[in-house]
């Protein structure tokens, strides 16, 4: 009921204040840039991928074999400036667990989301035991999207200024730190531009599809079947869209909301209200295992124990690495991931207690992965920029802003101050693609959905529902996790193996009972913190 009351406040206070995608912008959008994708993919079909031993920089074992795939920089100019995207694969095994022979089925293609992430770790899944059987019959194949990693990198600014100073996390911001934000956000995008130059423009989610394609031939592959988590799921969905006669099967795992008229803007103020409600589930579990952590037994005492906590690391940050704008980032994950639910209030309560190290450990910088980092958030930003409108007023920011944080304060302006540059972003915008397909346009495909997902709320999977024809749509009950398939759901993951190993599938739609909640222990070794994807 407050998720449903949240979206109600979203829908209340959008506005018409976006900008239009200006003039001069790239009007070669949807099928009509096609054919110049067919040039590409033709020739990437002759040239192959040479896999190899993989560069030391990629941190990959041997089993892993990587290569480049060469796409054009600007598809409106195939034969022009060409770029190299990274790709990595693990042959397909050709055996089950009991020796017997399994027919290869082709390659199985993974793009864990971002904007900003890399799939180049994917063909290691193969090891996992929930794997095996699709690792039998797939090469599993991971690649760096453009921009990410060794894939024609962008970047927006001196990786070592990253993580200079300690950062505030005002729910209720003042005009002066608005003001601060403003000047920040306004010199990201110029750094933007000065580092991307003019091959900004040409980092986006309808050239991210058309790349998709053109690894598709290079691979060897007739027809693609895709994973896409996340962001992937968008991008997925407008190859679906434009290369529907492509498509052998596709996964859409926790999928985001593709009507044109989200992209970005709205689906940003759509998820600031959706991380309230998780940010409420994982207050609610913690009190009740009040005995283990000391939190509170109630969500609200919880959340009385985690503002004392903002306010000593504000007055004193913690190991001086740690202060309120680190605790909300590494709180945030718990929003994104049960499995992070145990260490944080472990941290929490250890903070408060007396002792910091466990809350510096998870919160505190990691400097060895700043290069990466600063990578994702120049991607993260150029591809939603690029994308779409954003209103390029302040002030319709502000309104909007202000009323969802009265009713959703968690994550409302940390979303806003991420996503701040692209109401100053220089460079033209493309019309986001209508997603849709009609009868017997695409083969059938799966949507995998969790009711609380916050990251990518749920009116996503309905909406890409309603808009593949054919698609079915599996939905894990009063579940918030991000990202559903092959995790401990054994429910899901059945369905998923059914359809990629038979083209099995439920009728229209199916549904599974939760995951089991996290376990309230001690735990002895704290992870450092997982890359978000939205």
């Amino acid at each position: 009921m407050r998720a449903a009351v949240l979206y109600g406040t979203v829908a209340a206070v959008v506005s018409s204040g976006l900008a239009a995608p200006p003039a001069g912008g790239d009007t070669r959008t949807g099928r009509a840039a096609e054919p110049a994708v067919e040039r590409a993919a033709a020739r990437a079909a002759d040239e192959g991928i040479r896999f190899g031993k993989c560069p030391v920089v990629e941190g990959l074992p041997d089993g892993v074999r990587c290569g480049t795939v060469k796409v054009p920089l600007d598809y409106a100019r195939p034969d022009g400036r060409q770029i190299s995207l990274t790709v990595s694969r693990v042959e397909a095994k050709g055996k089950d667990a009991k020796g017997k022979k399994v027919a290869r089925q082709g390659a199985l293609v993974f793009n864990p989301g971002g904007p900003g992430a890399s799939g180049m770790f994917f063909p290691l899944v193969g090891h996992l035991p929930g794997w095996k059987r699709v690792a039998a019959a797939y090469d599993l194949v991971g690649y760096a999207p453009r921009g990410v990693g060794r894939s024609a990198p962008l970047s927006c600014r001196d990786p070592k200024r990253l993580h200079q100073g300690l950062s505030p996390a005002p729910t209720h911001p003042s005009e002066a730190y608005k003001k601060e934000r403003i000047a920040r956000a306004k010199a990201f995008a110029r750094g933007c531009a000065r580092r991307g130059g003019s091959a900004l423009r040409h980092y986006h989610s309808l050239n991210n599809a058309r790349d998709l394609d053109v690894l598709r031939a290079a691979l060897g592959e007739p027809r693609l079947t895709f994973m896409g988590a996340s962001y992937g799921t968008y991008f997925g969905a407008l190859y679906a869209s434009l290369f529907p006669s492509h498509v052998r099967r596709m996964v859409f795992d926790s999928a985001v909301n593709p009507d044109p008229e989200q992209i970005w803007y709205r689906n940003n103020l759509d998820q600031s209200a959706a991380f309230e409600g998780r940010w409420a589930d994982f207050r609610a579990w913690v009190a009740r295992h009040h005995r283990v952590y000391g939190l509170g037994d109630t969500p609200e005492k919880v959340l009385r124990s985690y503002e004392r906590a903002a306010a000593r690391l504000a007055a004193r940050p913690a190991g001086g690495k740690v202060g309120p704008g680190q605790l909300q980032g590494a709180f945030l994950q718990a929003a994104y991931y049960d499995d992070h639910w145990p260490q944080r209030a472990l941290a929490l309560s250890a903070y408060l207690k007396g002792d910091p190290k466990p809350l510096v450990r998870i919160a505190g910088p990691y400097p060895g992965a700043a290069v990466e980092q600063e990578n994702a958030s120049a991607v993260y930003t150029a591809v939603e920029c690029n994308d779409g409108p954003w209103p390029t007023r302040w002030r319709v920011w502000d309104r909007d802003n202000t009323r969802l944080a009265r009713t959703a304060p968690f994550e409302t302006w940390d979303n806003v101050w991420t996503n701040l540059p692209c109401a100053y972003w220089g460079g033209p915008r493309q019309r986001p693609f209508d997603v849709r397909t009609g009868p017997g346009e695409l083969p059938p495909t799966l949507i995998l959905a969790a009711e609380r997902d916050a990251a990518a709320p749920y009116a996503g999977a309905l909406e890409l529902h309603r808009r593949l024809w054919g698609s079915v749509l599996v939905t894990e009950r009063d579940a918030g996790n991000h990202g559903v398939g092959w995790g401990s759901n054994t429910c899901v993951n059945g369905y998923v193996e059914a359809y990629l190993l038979e083209g099995r599938l439920p009728e229209r739609h199916a549904a599974c009972a939760p995951r089991p909640e996290p376990s309230a222990q001690r735990v002895k070794g704290l992870e450092k913190p997982r890359a978000v994807g939205g």
